[in-house]
């Protein structure tokens, strides 16, 4: 039943995906104007390990595609609730763990599918990577989307409002980003803020994804990416399920 009711959700939710192609495709427009503009500017630049600046820049953009694009999905929800979805699904056998997994892997899906349109611009532009490196990459943004959708939605179940919050992901979201060396290696800042940054859990899957982009796949770096991704994940859903279960959505 399980797998039934994820499937009916997954597929309303995919079905209003598809409807607005537009949309999807959007969401790809901030990545892909760094990767246009701002990649360029870093091209033989010294940013540390072994690759090259797009095998830095490239992992860095997609998990900034997950992380801006999962955290807001919430949004979905607060929009259901102002015109009763949320109730009419209250009066549904529906598996309450269902309801999240299906909108969950719709996401997951979406930018998943985004990655790999902004991977194809980049070897376009110069990226070289391998095949391997680059599907664990493709992990790495699913395994994110998991965890920030479902915090995500789990957050919009608790608010009310819309005004309420875009602010509060807003100030999750820029400190994930600036602390996580999305855009370039920590290892560049100064030594007060790359300790800092090891206490962000992004942190750990952007240095992984670089490891994978350039080959290195049996490293610390690596197993750290790859226990605090599917942790994380573990977590989000746990806490999506029981946010969801005790509001009967």
């Amino acid at each position: 039943m399980l797998l039934q009711d994820t499937a009916l959700i997954f597929g309303r939710y995919m079905r209003q995906t598809l409807r607005s192609r537009f949309a999807m495709l959007f969401g790809i427009l901030m990545p892909l104007l760094y990767l246009l503009f701002f990649g360029p500017l870093l091209t033989d630049l010294p940013l540390g390990g072994g690759g090259s600046s797009w095998q830095v820049l490239v992992p860095g953009l997609l998990l900034q595609l997950g992380l801006f694009g999962a955290a807001f999905a919430g949004f979905m929800i607060i929009v259901e609730k102002g015109h009763g979805v949320v109730e009419r699904m209250r009066v549904t056998p529906v598996s309450r763990l269902a309801l999240l997994l299906g909108r969950v892997l719709r996401d997951t899906a979406v930018f998943v599918f985004q990655a790999v349109l902004l991977v194809l611009a980049a070897l376009v532009m110069g990226l070289r990577a391998p095949l391997a490196g680059i599907l664990i990459g493709f992990a790495f943004v699913a395994l994110l989307t998991i965890s920030l959708a479902s915090l995500s939605y789990a957050l919009a179940m608790r608010l009310s409002s819309a005004h309420t919050f875009g602010p509060t992901i807003n100030a999750l979201t820029m400190p994930s980003m600036l602390l996580s060396g999305l855009m370039l290696p920590m290892s560049l800042a100064p030594g007060w803020l790359d300790a800092l940054s090891h206490v962000m859990p992004f942190r750990y899957l952007v240095d992984a994804m670089r490891d994978a982009y350039v080959g290195s796949y049996a490293t610390a770096s690596m197993a750290y990416g790859v226990l605090v991704a599917v942790g994380l994940a573990g977590l989000a859903v746990t806490v999506g399920t029981r946010v969801f279960r005790k509001a009967g959505a």
